[in-house]
Formats: C-alpha cells, structure tokens, sequence
C-alpha cells in the first residue's frame, strides 16, 4: 500500500471529505468513498465519515492501492465513444473520471484499458504503461483524447505534439468577466513548492503558453475558447487562476465552492472540444470536434439563466 500525507487546501474547508479529497487526488467520488469506507483515510489516527467537513487545519493520511504493474487492465467504460477511428489511429471522447493511463495510486479506469476491452488494437510504443498514448488529458477534463494504434502513427503524433502542430481546443466556463476578451497568459508552471498535488506558477517551472477568447458573457461568468500552445499538467485551471477566473467548481484553483455546490458540478468546468492535426500515415487534414456533456451543459444553462 502506498501512504500519503496531505493537508487540506484553503479553498476545500468547510467542504464534505468525499468531495474534497475526490478534487485534491483527481479521483472519482465512488472511489474516495470506498476508501473512507475501508478507512484507508485518517486525520489524528482516526478513520473519517464522507460526510464530514474538512478543516484546514487538517492533514490527510491516505492509503492508497499499490500501483499496478506495467500495462493497461482492459476495463471497459460507459460512456467513452469513438469519434475517428481507422487502422493506425483512435479518437476517442473520454468522459470525466477516466485516466489516460495508470499512474501511482490510481486503479480506476483508463483510456487505454477502454479501448483494449472493447477490442481494438493499440501501439505498444512508449512506455508500458503509457502505450500509444500521444497526448492526455486530466482525470476530471472530459473531452477529445487521441491514440495510436500502430507503431508508426504514434512516433509521427507524438513529434507533431512536440513540434506544436497541433491544435488542441478546449472550452472552459470561469468565474467573473474575463478583460480583455482575447489574450495570451505565459506563465511557468511546476509542481506547488508545498502541496505536492496541486500544481503553480514557479520560477523554473516549465515554460507554458495559453491563448483563450471569450466566446460569451453571462451574469457572473465567462465562456472561454482555450487554444494551448503547451501541454502542462493542469495548465489551464493553473493559468485562469492566475488571471483571476478560476475555472468554475475548481475550489483547488481558487473557485468559488458555494458556486460549485448551487450548481451541483462536482468537477472543474472544462471541455476538450476540438483537435486538428494531419493524420500521421495519410497526410489528410482531420478536425473533430465534441459536444458539452450533460453535467457541464446544465451547470452552464444554469449560469446562463442567472439560476446559480
């Protein structure tokens, strides 16, 4: 078992523990849920209720499952469909609360064991336990999700992800009226120097380039179009936050949690919408794009409708 030991952010006191921690780790609320139940969580040596309201003050001593050896369990997914799909490519609309791949202390589902259990083939390229993975996206970001299926395809992709060929759209609903509506935020960002599970703007971190335009104004918020130049982990909620428009129910960014709550959104408002990019084998121009899903397009009927 793996144990770790984190103190409760500012912008998640008050908030109930499954809930919390579910954002704090990136993980589904059904799974923090069956560890509190297991009392794989403490604070003070003593196991804790999912109901009950987390203090700043607290520190969180979580056991986690050991990580799963190299290699993606095929698992299937509900929900996860297939937006492009031929012989050396997948495109896939991952749903919120699906990995791109294992990782430490995850054992729910992930893109890639999707896709195995369904039945398709995918590149063993990489390492094994990112396999065929070009690109990713967060635990908690639904959205476009791109994967190679042959050996050529991924080492193709993978370099015009590195060259910044392409084009990676996203939509994101964040708090207040963004000024001005069309701008560039370049910010390092590195791993917070004291919460080793929420990320920041650090001298030295890595370089990172987000260019939005605001797309509508509502009471209270804006609706951006994201275009990253980079891929760094969290960077959008990092950078919005920085600007002062957390994204919205993004508490560990600064969001408004009472907000959250009234909309009944358990994750940051944030969609995947758009890839373009050549196809690595043919050379043709692809462009996909993905719709809202429920929970983000009601959240942003609600904002719209001045009901939150």
């Amino acid at each position: 078992m793996n144990s770790r030991f984190l103190p409760v952010p500012d912008g998640l006191s008050g908030q109930r523990a499954d809930l919390a921690i579910s954002r704090m780790l990136g993980i589904p609320r059904a799974q923090v849920a069956a560890l509190i139940d297991a009392q794989q969580i403490l604070i003070d040596n003593r196991p804790i209720l999912r109901s009950q309201r987390l203090k700043v003050t607290d520190i969180l001593d979580i056991t986690l499952p050991e990580e799963k050896p190299p290699g993606q369990e095929p698992t299937p997914v509900e929900g996860m469909e297939i937006v492009y799909d031929d012989a050396d490519i997948v495109v896939v609309n991952k749903p919120v609360g699906v990995a791109a791949h294992t990782g430490p202390g995850w054992s729910g589902p992930t893109v890639v064991g999707a896709l195995r259990a369904a039945g398709y083939r995918v590149s063993t390229s990489g390492p094994p336990e990112r396999e065929g993975i070009v690109h990713r996206l967060d635990v908690g970001t639904s959205g476009l999700m791109a994967v190679a299926k042959s050996e050529l395809a991924y080492s193709r992709l993978k370099n015009a992800f590195r060259r910044r060929e392409v084009t990676k759209i996203y939509h994101t609903l964040v708090q207040g009226h963004v000024d001005p509506p069309v701008g560039t935020i370049e910010a390092p960002i590195g791993r917070h120097p004291s919460k080793e599970f929420k990320m920041g703007i650090v001298e030295g971190g890595k370089h990172a380039v987000t260019h939005y335009d605001l797309l509508e104004l509502m009471p209270g918020a804006s609706l951006l179009e994201v275009n990253l130049e980079t891929g760094r982990t969290h960077q959008i909620r990092v950078h919005m936050s920085a600007i002062h428009h957390p994204c919205i129910a993004d508490p560990l960014y600064g969001a408004d949690l009472q907000l959250a709550e009234r909309l009944g959104l358990e994750r940051q408002w944030l969609h995947a919408v758009g890839l373009r990019f050549e196809h690595p084998i043919t050379g043709v121009g692809l462009e996909l794009r993905s719709e809202y899903p429920a929970d983000l397009l009601s959240a942003l009927e609600s904002m719209r409708n001045g009901l939150a």
